[in-house]
This record gives structure tokens, sequence and C-alpha cells, in this order.
């Protein structure tokens, strides 16, 4: 099993997931719903957003619990059960304290300052919510983890091998996820935050996420041998709930649709994103306070740029751009003072 290769492909996938959460939040501030999520919204929206908004829906949120998973399974490897959690409560359980209590309240406060509410101190974990989630599962599923590390060349290491040099292995992940829907029976298969169907799903997807790593070769091979047909199934599912079910599909075949998803993006970021790079390096380090701090300046923006008698696209494009600066440079500026660094989840700085 390969112990110490350094795994870019899984970099490259966290950092595209969460850009493709950012995007996701965006886009909210653009639909004719998105003030009953709390978002300041456009009154000139871009409904045609909903389409790409729908595709990801089902499978952006599982695949950071899987791609969190997998970052345990490599983390195990040079830390005690002790420095894991140690470490995952540094890096994960500091950050979402501070976020709930200093970074969420800020646009919580500019969201009710521009429709004229009552200036209110709101304590919720917000976007911030997987984060809490991520750290339970790290505290309940450690046992069973550094027990497979002290076997790792015993019966259920041979066993995963075994399992995920088919298809049967991905299979039975299909049927786990499929199985949670069926038993749980959310309203709507895409509500994650703070429900039991989101809990269970992230769950699974975290232990699968680990298991596929501790499967060795195994698992990568499958997925990418196989990445064409995941993703021919993952877009044929999904005209399937776009012109048969209005988006609306039943939600078993949500989950298989996400799992096809989840499958293809690991297949072809095995075959084309495992390389090192600058850009890698910069993203994979800027990308957690970047999520953090998204929200603050996404309705700070929003605050700005919506009420500007412009077109749609721009007031869209204008968003996104004043996200992204406002991010990346307050990541410039948090990354050079030590305290900083360690609320925002980096590490200590050398």
């Amino acid at each position: 099993m390969q112990t110490t290769e350094r795994r870019y492909d899984i970099d490259w996938v966290r950092v595209i997931a969460i850009g493709l959460l950012i995007f996701y939040h965006i886009s909210i501030a653009f639909q004719p719903w998105g003030i009953f999520l709390q978002f300041i919204q456009s009154d000139k929206p871009i409904e045609s957003l909903w389409i790409p908004m729908s595709l990801l829906n089902i499978w952006r949120i599982p695949l950071l619990f899987f791609v969190s998973g997998m970052g345990v399974s490599f983390a195990i490897r040079k830390r005690s059960w002790k420095q894991l959690i140690l470490e995952r409560s540094r890096r994960i359980l500091i950050p979402f304290v501070f976020g709930i209590g200093c970074i969420v309240p800020l646009h919580y406060l500019l969201w009710q300052k521009y429709y004229n509410q009552d200036i209110t101190y709101v304590f919720h974990p917000s976007h911030l919510w997987f984060l809490g989630n991520i750290f339970i599962y790290v505290m309940v599923l450690s046992p069973l983890f550094f027990y497979l590390k002290l076997k790792e060349k015993g019966r259920v290491q041979l066993f995963l091998s075994k399992l995920f040099r088919t298809p049967l292995g991905l299979l039975i992940i299909v049927a786990a996820m499929v199985l949670e829907v069926m038993l749980i029976r959310p309203e709507t298969y895409e509500t994650y935050s703070l429900t039991l169907h989101g809990f269970l799903l992230g769950l699974l997807a975290f232990l699968f996420g680990f298991m596929g790593v501790q499967s060795g070769p195994a698992f990568w091979n499958t997925v990418k041998k196989w990445r064409w047909i995941l993703f021919i199934l993952a877009v044929g599912l999904f005209l399937v709930r776009n012109y048969v079910f209005e988006l609306n599909s039943p939600n078993y075949l949500k989950a298989i649709e996400s799992c096809s998803w989840i499958f293809a993006v690991f297949g072809f970021a095995y075959r084309h994103l495992n390389r090192p790079g600058t850009t890698l390096s910069y993203l994979s380090q800027a990308a957690y306070p970047v999520y953090i701090l998204h929200m603050l300046f996404l309705y700070l923006g929003s605050s700005l740029i919506l009420p500007m008698e412009i077109s749609p696209g721009l007031r869209f494009f204008l968003v996104v751009t004043f996200t992204a600066l406002g991010c990346f440079t307050s990541f410039e500026l948090l990354k050079k003072v030590g305290i900083l660094r360690i609320l925002f989840g980096l590490k200590p700085k050398p």
C-alpha cells in the first residue's frame, strides 16, 4: 500500500470542492428565494443559474466529507491517537468555534442592516456547520481507524484491497447511501445542514473515504478505470432528474447520481491531477481561510453591488470578484500573524 506518497489529486479535489461551494453560495444571492435562506438577494435574479446549482447540489457536500475521511487516513500514518485529536482540535475545532462566534455574526449583521432588521448577535454555525460534523466523526471513528492502522497488514486490509479492485466495492458504497435515504427519508436529499440526514450521510462518506485510502491502490485504480462510465451514468441520471422529474427525482436516484459524480471526480483527478505545482500549493493553503471568510465578503459585496442599476450578469461578476479579492487579500494578511493562523486553521508559522 502507498504510505508516503503525497496525493496531489486529493488536494486538488478539496480545493475544487471548496471553490464550487463558494460559487454555489454566491449563486443563491441571485435566486428568487435567496432571502428565505437569509442571503442578501438581488432584485434581478438569474434563474438560469439554478441548473448548474442543481447539478452540484447533490454531491458538493458529500464530496468534501469523502475528502475529509481520506485526509484522516493519511494523517494517522504519522500520528498517534492523542496527536490526531490535538491536531484536529487545532485545525478544525478552534476555527469552528472562532468562526461561529466572530465571523458568522458579522455577515448576519450585514443582512440585518440591509433589510432593516433589529440588530442582534447571532451565534450560529451557518456555513461552518460541516466543520463541527467532521470533528465529531474524528472523535467517534478514531478507535476504529487506529485499530485498522494496527492491523494494516491484516485480514481487514486485504479484504478492502480485494473489495475495491472491482466495481463491487463502489456498489457497496452506493447501497449504503441509498439505504440511508430510504431509512431516514429526508424531505429533500440536498438538506444537509444540521439535519440527521446530513449527519449520517457525512458519516458514511467520511468512513468510506477513509476506507478508500486504506485499500491502497485498489480504490483509485477502479475509479480511474471506470471514470468515463461513471461520468456518463452521472450525466444520464442528471438528465433524467432534470427532464423527467423536474429536478425532484426520488432520493434513492439522487443518492446513486451523487455517488456517480463523486467517483467520476476521483477517477479523473487521479488520472490527470496527481502532480505538484505552485498554484496547488498556494490554493491548498488558502482554501480553508477563504471558505471561513467568504460569506462575510459575499454579504458585504452584495450589500454594496446589488442595489446598483446594472445588469444581473454584471452584478454577478462584480460580486464574485469582490468576494474573491476580499478573501484572498485577507488571507495574505492573516497568514502573517501567528494567532490568526491558528484561528483560521493554518499550521503555526515556522
